[in-house]
């Protein structure tokens, strides 16, 4: 796999991408700076926000949390996120896994009884629902990692490993924005996939074993992939009939095109767009002959992405969950949108400089080769 389009230009410059199916010309503004990294008031490094300080806050008067003990194997019981954010003066609302709730509903009546943060305790996927309802009331949102994988935490600097270490920005905390991604009308806080990846995310084990259900599903997707014809539209770019496409809050890092890593910021006020096809390797030999990249288009951009198909509904990964959304699906992005509340002291970007895993992204490579060859014999 290889990115095809460097995905930032300079303000007013044409950059030229090539989509799977051949050359287009997109329009890409300008991003913030891009090297990740930003120092707090103590001097802490923050992975992925760059264009805003932090602001030191006091504690919250009112805050309400809601704990998911589902997700990532019950860690917030684990971790006792209940009792002790109770302790630091919280409402807890723990959700029942017998009665389905409707969290952004729950939220909602939270901020109408006076809440003044919103906080929730699980996987990006219930992140994104409470993050929604606090930016729209203009509410602080608290992010405790107690999912599995818990990307967005990671970008934010967050302690994975130890989840109720964010509950101390309910006290000692600063403060953050970030941007917003939108699906249609669904927030999401890390990426929106359709076709090819938008199938890994609704396979069981890919929450456990993301690289590895990659691995293992790819190849054989592909070859007998019987899903709907999709079109990416982003300004001037379209690709035509992409067998996987990620749409993501913010791009990846460019030496990480598979989007199996992280992000240099979170608030660029700019989409990445990961597109792929599987091409035959006649189709792959001309292009490389004639000096062109090709199986992937990489870039990034604050103009919105339309993801259509001639089918009503397509299947999505929102953030991880398996949900289906009707076409056409318009993703945009909502700069600075989230007020997010951080610890002061956190372990922020360690390892931000640490190049994505090589071995994962050669296996990711590997099975995407492979799935290649195994769709177009000969």
């Amino acid at each position: 796999m290889e990115a095809v389009a460097g995905a930032i230009a300079g303000p007013g410059r044409r950059r030229t991408a090539q989509s799977a199916a051949g050359v287009a010309t997109a329009v890409v503004p300008a991003a913030c700076d891009c090297d990740g990294r930003r120092a707090d008031e103590r001097g802490l490094r923050a992975v992925a926000v760059t264009a805003n300080a932090f602001r030191p806050v006091g504690a919250a008067r009112r805050p309400y949390l809601i704990v998911n003990p589902r997700s990532g194997g019950g860690k917030a019981s684990r971790f006792r996120i209940a009792d002790r954010a109770r302790e630091l003066g919280a409402q807890v609302l723990l959700l029942d896994p017998s009665r389905p709730q409707d969290l952004a509903a729950v939220a909602r009546r939270a901020v109408d009884d006076g809440a003044d943060l919103l906080g929730v305790a699980g996987g990006d996927g219930t992140q994104a629902l409470g993050a929604g309802v606090a930016a729209m009331s203009g509410l602080p949102f608290l992010v405790v990692p107690a999912g599995t994988r818990n990307h967005f935490a990671m970008d934010l600097g967050l302690d994975r490993e130890d989840p109720s270490a964010a509950l101390e920005a309910l006290t000692d905390g600063v403060e953050l924005r970030v941007d917003l991604g939108f699906a249609g009308e669904r927030v999401f806080v890390n990426n929106v996939s359709f076709g090819a990846y938008a199938a890994l995310v609704q396979d069981p084990a890919y929450r456990d074993d993301k690289i590895g259900t990659v691995v293992r599903i790819l190849p054989e997707f592909l070859a007998r992939h019987e899903g709907p014809e999709l079109v990416v539209r982003a300004g001037l770019l379209t690709v035509d009939r992409p067998d996987a496409v990620l749409v993501s809050n913010n791009p990846y890092r460019v030496d990480d095109p598979a989007g199996l890593g992280r992000r240099a910021q979170l608030d660029s006020g700019l989409l990445g767009v990961l597109a792929a096809r599987a091409e035959t390797p006649a189709e792959t030999a001309a292009r490389l002959r004639s000096g062109q990249a090709h199986g992937m288009t990489n870039l990034a951009t604050s103009e919105e992405v339309v993801v259509d198909a001639e089918v009503p509904v397509v299947p999505v990964g929102l953030d991880g969950e398996a949900v289906t959304l009707p076409t056409p699906v318009r993703c945009r992005i909502s700069p600075g949108a989230l007020r997010v509340r951080v610890p002061r002291h956190r372990p922020g970007g360690a390892d931000a400089g640490r190049p994505p895993d090589r071995g994962a992204i050669r296996r990711v490579a590997s099975a995407f080769g492979r799935a290649v060859h195994g769709r177009h014999p000969g």
